[in-house]
């Protein structure tokens, strides 16, 4: 049966490919067309592809381990609230923004607590209403062991920056104004400002704890030496290197009007010597307000300014530039995989708290506190150790709440995390296919959408199919990108099929489907419904004539039949019910091989392989057909047993042949069967089993196209009535290596016997039979040989020839 649906659907695709190849090929160039042109098609084909990208993402990038590299400090609302209902730390750092002398506290906590560096995201462009906290500040970050990293915003107000030079050497750091150096925030404070025994401020748990009144009123003008403009491009900047395609630049495209260029906000002078680097903080978004993607480096037309994480991992790597070349980012030994115009997709991995570890700004603040007094700090010793640490804000009033694939309201900082995160570890971003591999596929989808269609004509398909592409597209793009990280288009795709499928369906119902249903309307009263299909597909009326084809015919009877009937006399309708359930069974064997059924004779079933479909291995198929039909009669046999009912078993026989086969009848009525010797043969072979006590008899010619893939027996060489010449007929007993040892020594002893038989040592042979006998009792074809010899050696027959008769 299946290899009949494999025929029609060939026949359809060699009657229509030309059709196939070019409806795929339409729709391919009209949603390449969408893609390259735009306008309001290809803008509905963008907001489609950013939703494909989204439902692709977090389905196979999703649920990944937290990160090993990066641990988020998060300003988050219970940070705000304690901070504000301390009366000490409220009095100390003010409300948000905190004055700077809380982040020297964290800095200097997180350097006690084995931090690899700390990253800040967000910017300090303004200066503090007390300049000593701002050079206080500054002095931490000297003092420290451990690289901090600022951002830094852009504005179209913001003053434009010389080129910077990295040949000059960079500007001094700053200094105290006294000669001695301040080793500590805290030696900053004035001593009063220090804890004593009579302090009735609180820590966390009531305990006393330092107080920061001020820091020093000092003039940071009289401090420090000014940062000149050159000075603050070296700091900002970054020595890039680009190849191939130049950097994206920092330009806003406002709705109307011409773009706005942008440059660097500057940060506060004293800082730029004390800090590790400066990256761009600014928003990376999508025109929907996502946060997917982002850019390595912008430019101004001047300088090249990294952000935030490429600055950070530049530092941690030892990298003196950024090198962009081709489809290649290097960071000193490490390179990473960008698209072709410098960018990448984020690699997220999940939601902010599924991916790393976060901690509260006030559980830093408050383990500064404890630690002065010598008590532990609570946190545990590997939260922050060979970790970078990076400061963001959680809270929903601090306006920094950004959508991602994986969230619509997520904190900003998740983004610097994740992009440093990967930078850090395995490198592996979410790239973009080149649109010729992704055009490929769109072409690939077409193609399979207009065959499917156009060959299986099933109108549930033909519904179904294009619902399926829409839904489930990113099920085939999916396991790609979680394999390589290479993101493949996969709305285009979605629509290049729909367009192939909808043009699939017009050709189906415009043109095949008219003509089919006229020929299923003339024809399905006289013909099977599957020689109809062949009908439509071939193009060719049935002929009454038919034609010569070799075939191989299946017999099959139930043993003993009349007498099992007669257990129903009584009760034929339950005869009915088991005859029934027997052909039913039997003949799904033969069809599941390719079997065509011919006709039902009482409990004889008649089936043809080879026929009329064309089958090369027809011999083989019906072997196993055969072999399958005794196996599903084994298994009835246990169902009667259980039910009490009679035992009952199939004996079968095979001939392949050429034989004429076609639509036989009248012009009122006709059938497709076959008629020749073939048939008559097949027929006395299945009868034959009686006398050898067989199941399965196959002829010569059906062992000679299928002894490479079965397991037989020679039986006899016999003569059919009216034939002169002699044929050697088989038992069937496995496919090729699925016998088992007994039956493979009770086979080999039969054939040893049956050579002394033919030479007529009738006693011999029966003793080579009954030497081994009680091994395999059961053995049919044994007992049938043994009685002949036992007979023949009282009695030898005259002109022995070795060959037995077949009358009937």
């Amino acid at each position: 049966m299946a290899g009949e649906r494999w025929k029609i659907l060939r026949l359809r695709w060699r009657n229509d490919w030309k059709h196939m190849l070019g409806v795929a090929a339409l729709a391919t160039a009209l949603a390449a067309a969408c893609e390259l042109l735009g306008g309001s098609l290809g803008g509905w084909l963008e907001e489609a592809e950013r939703g494909a990208y989204d439902k692709t993402v977090t389905t196979f990038t999703g649920k990944r381990e937290k990160s090993p590299h990066v641990v988020v400090l998060a300003i988050d609302q219970p940070s705000l609230d304690g901070i504000r209902a301390n009366a000490q730390y409220a009095r100390n750092y003010g409300n948000w923004p905190y004055s700077r002398n809380l982040w020297a506290r964290v800095v200097e906590q997180l350097e006690a607590e084995g931090a690899r560096a700390i990253v800040f995201d967000a910017v300090m462009d303004e200066r503090s209403t007390d300049p000593g906290m701002d050079l206080a500040f500054a002095q931490v970050l000297l003092e420290t062991r451990v690289p901090f990293f600022l951002g830094v915003s852009t504005n179209a107000d913001a003053d434009p920056l010389p080129r910077a030079s990295f040949d000059t050497p960079p500007p001094p750091a700053p200094a105290a104004p006294s000669a001695a150096p301040v080793a500590s925030a805290r030696d900053a404070l004035p001593s009063e400002a220090l804890p004593s025994a009579g302090d009735d401020a609180k820590a966390p748990d009531g305990e006393s704890f330092p107080d920061e009144e001020a820091f020093q009123d000092v003039e940071e003008e009289q401090a420090l030496p000014p940062v000149t403009p050159e000075a603050m491009a070296r700091a900002l900047a970054f020595p890039m290197r680009t190849e191939r395609h130049p950097l994206k630049s920092l330009v806003r495209e406002p709705a109307y009007g011409k773009p706005v260029p942008y440059y660097p906000v500057r940060p506060i002078p004293v800082l730029v010597g004390a800090m590790d680097g400066f990256g761009l903080v600014d928003q990376e978004t999508d025109p929907d307000g996502f946060m997917r993607r982002t850019h390595f480096a912008y430019t101004d037309g001047v300088n090249a300014y990294p952000t935030l994480p490429v600055r950070v991992a530049a530092g941690l790597l030892g990298a003196s530039e950024v090198e962009l070349s081709g489809r290649t980012l290097r960071l000193g030994s490490r390179a990473y995989a960008v698209d072709a115009e410098g960018g990448t997709g984020i690699d997220f991995g999940g939601e902010l708290h599924e991916r790393f570890e976060v901690k509260s700004l006030l559980q830093v603040l408050d383990a500064w506190v404890l630690r002065s007094q010598g008590r532990p700090t609570g946190l545990a010793p590997d939260t922050f150790r060979g970790k970078v640490v990076v400061i963001g804000g959680n809270a929903v009033g601090l306006n920094d709440v950004k959508a991602t694939p994986f969230s619509p309201a997520a904190p900003g900082v998740v983004k610097q995390a994740a992009v440093l995160d990967t930078l850090l570890g395995d490198g592996r971003f979410i790239t973009e296919a080149p649109l010729w591999m992704s055009l490929v596929l769109v072409f690939v989808v077409a193609l399979t959408s207009v065959v499917l269609l156009m060959t299986t004509r099933w109108t549930p398909l033909e519904i179904a199919w294009p619902l399926a592409l829409y839904l489930g597209m990113h099920l085939v793009t999916g396991p790609i990108l979680a394999k390589t990280g290479t993101y493949l288009l996969t709305a285009l795709p979605s629509l290049a099929g729909m367009l192939a499928s909808v043009a699939a369906v017009a050709f189906n119902h415009l043109m095949a489907n008219k003509e089919a249903e006229f020929i299923r309307q003339a024809f399905s009263r006289f013909m099977e419904p599957k020689l109809v299909e062949q009908m439509i597909s071939e193009q060719e009326l049935p002929r009454l004539d038919g034609e010569n084809v070799e075939i191989t015919a299946f017999f099959s009877d139930i043993r003993g039949f009349s007498t099992f009937s007669e257990r129903f006399k009584e009760n034929p309708r339950d005869l009915v019910r088991i005859l029934n359930t027997y052909l039913t069974r039997v003949s799904g064997a033969l069809l599941k091989e390719g079997g065509c059924l011919d006709k039902y004779i009482g409990d004889a079933v008649v089936c043809l392989f080879g026929a009329p479909m064309r089958q090369p291995d027809h011999a083989v198929r019906a072997c196993r057909g055969a072999l399958a039909a005794k196996e599903e009669v084994d298994r009835l046999r246990e169902e009667f047993r259980a039910k009490g009912l009679p035992d009952m078993y199939t004996r079968i026989g095979l001939n392949s042949a050429v034989n004429f086969v076609g639509n036989f009848g009248s012009e009122q009525l006709f059938s497709y069967t076959a008629i020749g010797d073939g048939m008559n043969l097949a027929a006395r072979l299945e009868g034959a089993n009686k006398a050898y006590g067989s199941v399965i008899m196959i002829g010569p010619h059906t062992y000679e196209l299928a002894k490479e893939h079965i397991e037989v027996r020679e039986l006899d060489r016999v003569r059919v009535a009216g034939k002169t010449e002699a044929v050697t007929v088989y038992e069937l007993l496995a496919l090729k290596g699925s016998l088992d040892v007994r039956k493979r020594v009770t086979v080999e002893r039969y054939h040893a016997a049956l050579a002394l038989y033919r030479e007529a040592r009738f006693a011999e042979a029966a003793a080579v039979l009954e030497a081994r006998r009680l091994e395999d009792p059961e053995d049919g074809p044994t007992q049938a040989l043994l009685e002949r010899c036992h007979k023949y050696a009282k009695a030898p027959p005259p002109e022995f020839d070795g060959v037995a008769s077949l009358d009937k």
